[in-house]
């Protein structure tokens, strides 16, 4: 791979990235862009292209931590720094792993040498390499929570702190932070879309002519790296020509009392929780001037503002599309108008933006920028409205032959409201990735014990060093108040949080389903499931079975939104084959397991419990979807039954298929939070009571 980056002003179309980021460039208090899109649509190109336009920086010779010669951060771990001429070096562009450890991120301390010497040694992390420059996080929504946490605090505070017992430094962190991800890869949380200044959706242009440019390009490029960058090089020095005399302006433009209201009644109409949306706002809409060479700040400049920093704090659940209604945000702007607009032509805006000259290509110097894509809104259609629905009146009409009621296909219907559901966990003790359901030994959260370290002292366990230490002082011919450490001493802490799981569904899409308002509420509980599982950092799988036999709907995946939309498509009609779901079940959790052994599954099977069809098996339905049970059950897959069975007359087949899957059963009415007292309990001492209930089958 060439160390030669493609150019920024080479890059084709995605107007509204370039425009994103450049802002930043010119102004870093905006608060950094979040990139989201499908792959393949230039979002690294163009993050990785944006370190060469930004200004070189001075820095203090030898410092670790890039402080600034004229203005040394007088809390430097490497200070303090004497006056003297700086250095200068290009804006550092830093990248941090999505598997990078947290010593990895903030820095590491040598928590040895801080207790027997007394001495702070501090290797610094990425952060560090960062300040005053670019921190790019690559599928930032696959980031473990708690250095997602770690990293948007500094941003926020411009410092990066490392404390461990007791012992702390500090160093200035300001950087710019861009992060890019793939929606289907799964979503960040709304709170944590919230830190990020700036949101931009981006997609492969359709348009034929452009793609074509985009592949001439990129061959040129492979081709000859040095000579394509060659050939761009006037455009690139104009950008960053453009964005040093923005830089220069920025301080200079007014943000009068109009432009304010403008903001505060946006941001008020929008519906947008808390202020720092009006703060980022106003510092875009700066930036945006300043960009276009104004020292004022004009209508246009916060209509463009608004579209970047609004349409991901916008956002109320992880199936809320991003995205702003524009005829309402012209129509709050218009009873703000400019008071007096300035009659003069605007002074030389500096040196023209990128020239893509590209067929139906722009480059983000063609005014304050372009308008992010609005391929969906929060008032568009959702998919279940589009879905063609069975007539009003017109309920399946069971076949004769078909046991179980199950009758012809039915067409999907949409899902009742979802609920807040009561937490389900995995029973023991896990050590999976970090997350918010089942517990789980991890790096993070109450100490339960202490060990010998594995490797390098992550975790101190203060009192467990001492306690090591304490018979040893005589030996090692302590003389004075100091305690005499040494490595063989020190130990771990042992921590216990929670986990994130696999919560595999498995849904009954049979005939016997197939009634509106029952399969309404079937899909209403699977939402409310999902979006719980959403907020407890799990993945998720969906596995349907109706007619023959099952099908894996949805491979398990960190994006509970895609499992929504599966479940919205989901039609109904035919027999009953429950065995072929379990099976499907268990070979889906095998290869799971392969590929993510610490990972523990909950199997949620959604079912009123019917088993009228054996499919390819053969053999008596029901002893077949009791023997796949049984099966799952001796494996240790914890699993909860929820019952769709309704009616004065149930059957209780889905209090069985509980018994033999060892968990728990619970109704549709019984899921919701207020009603669900216990469950977790259930789950729990059902595995434990698996043993013998097989017992009492056998005799």
């Amino acid at each position: 791979m060439s160390s030669i980056h493609f150019p920024f002003s080479a890059v084709v179309g995605q107007d509204d990235l370039r425009l994103a980021l450049l802002l930043n460039a010119v102004s870093p208090a905006v608060g950094g862009v979040l990139v989201r899109g499908e792959k393949g649509t230039a979002k690294s190109t163009a993050v990785r292209a944006l370190s060469a336009l930004l200004p070189q920086v001075d820095v203090v010779p030898g410092c670790r931590f890039s402080c600034a010669p004229g203005a040394p951060d007088p809390a430097c771990p490497d200070g303090p720094h004497e006056p003297g001429p700086g250095a200068v070096r290009p804006a550092r562009m830093v990248e941090l792993p999505v598997g990078a450890s947290e010593d990895r991120l903030v820095g590491a301390l040598d928590i040895e040498r801080a207790l027997a010497e007394g001495v702070k040694a501090f290797e610094p992390g990425l952060l560090a390499d960062a300040h005053r420059g670019i921190l790019y996080v690559d599928e930032v929504n696959l980031l473990h929570d708690h250095l997602v946490d770690v990293l948007l605090d500094a941003a926020a505070m411009g410092a990066s702190y490392v404390e461990r017992e007791g012992v702390s430094v500090r160093h200035a962190a300001r950087f710019l932070l861009v992060g890019t991800m793939n929606p289907e890869e799964g979503e960040l949380r709304p709170q944590l879309l919230d830190r990020f200044g700036l949101t931009v959706e981006v997609a492969a242009s359709r348009e034929p002519a452009q793609r074509v440019e985009v592949v001439r390009r990129r061959l040129a490029y492979e081709d000859d790296p040095a000579g394509f960058a060659t050939r761009w090089a006037g455009d690139e020095h104009e950008v960053r020509a453009r964005v040093v005399a923005a830089r220069a302006l920025l301080p200079k433009v007014s943000l009068g009392d109009t432009a304010l209201l403008q903001i505060a009644a946006t941001c008020a109409g929008f519906e947008v929780d808390g202020m720092r949306a009006d703060i980022v706002m106003a510092r875009t809409a700066t930036a945006l001037a300043a960009w276009a060479g104004r020292t004022e700040v004009r209508k246009e400049d916060v209509r463009q503002a608004a579209l970047l920093a609004l349409p991901h704090r916008r956002r109320r659940n992880p199936f809320d599309a991003p995205g702003l209604d524009e005829d309402l945000l012209d129509r709050i702007l218009d009873e703000f108008p400019d008071e007096e607009p300035d009659p003069d032509p605007d002074p030389e805006p500096g040196p023209e933006g990128p020239d893509d000259s590209g067929p139906g290509d722009g480059g983000p110097d063609g005014g304050p920028g372009g308008t992010p894509p609005q391929e969906s809104g929060p008032d568009a259609p959702a998919s279940d409205a589009e879905a063609p629905q069975t007539p009003e009146g017109s309920e399946p009409q069971p076949s004769a032959q078909e046991n179980g009621g199950a009758g012809p296909e039915q067409a999907a219907v949409r899902a009742a409201e979802p609920f807040r559901t009561k937490m389900l966990s995995v029973p023991g003790l896990g050590e999976g990735a970090s997350g918010r359901r089942s517990r789980a030994r991890t790096a993070h959260g109450r100490t339960t014990g202490a060990q010998r370290p594995r490797g390098h002292l992550t975790k101190l366990h203060l009192a467990a060093t001492i306690q090591a230490a304490a018979p040893h002082q005589k030996a090692r011919g302590r003389s004075g108040r100091g305690l005499v450490v040494r490595k063989d001493d020190l130990r771990q802490a042992t921590r216990e949080g929670r986990e994130g799981n696999l919560v595999l569904f498995v849904v009954d899409a049979s005939g016997s389903m197939a009634a509106r308002q029952r399969m309404g509420a079937v899909k209403g509980a699977v939402l409310s499931l999902l979006l719980d599982a959403y907020q407890r950092r799990d993945k998720v799988g969906l596995i349907t079975f109706r007619g023959a036999g099952a099908q894996l709907a949805l491979p398990p995946t960190s994006s509970v939104d895609a499992a929504a939309a599966r479940l919205e498509q989901l039609p109904t009609g035919g027999r009953t084959p429950l065995a072929a779901g379990l099976l499907k079940a268990h070979e889906t959790l095998r290869i799971e397991r392969l590929r993510d052994p610490s990972r523990r599954p909950l199997l949620v099977v959604v079912t009123d419990g019917r088993a009228t069809s054996a499919g390819a098996l053969g053999g008596d339905p029901r002893e077949l979807s009791g023997r796949s049970a049984r099966m799952l059950a001796a494996e240790g897959v914890a699993s909860v039954v929820v019952d769709c069975e309704s009616g004065p007359v149930r059957l209780g087949l889905a209090g069985v298929l509980a018994a033999d899957l060892g968990g728990p059963a619970v109704t549709l009415d019984g899921l919701r939070a207020d009603s669900l007292a216990g469950l977790v309990k259930d789950v729990r001492t059902a595995v434990t009571s698996q043993s013998s209930h097989t017992n009492r089958r056998a005799a």
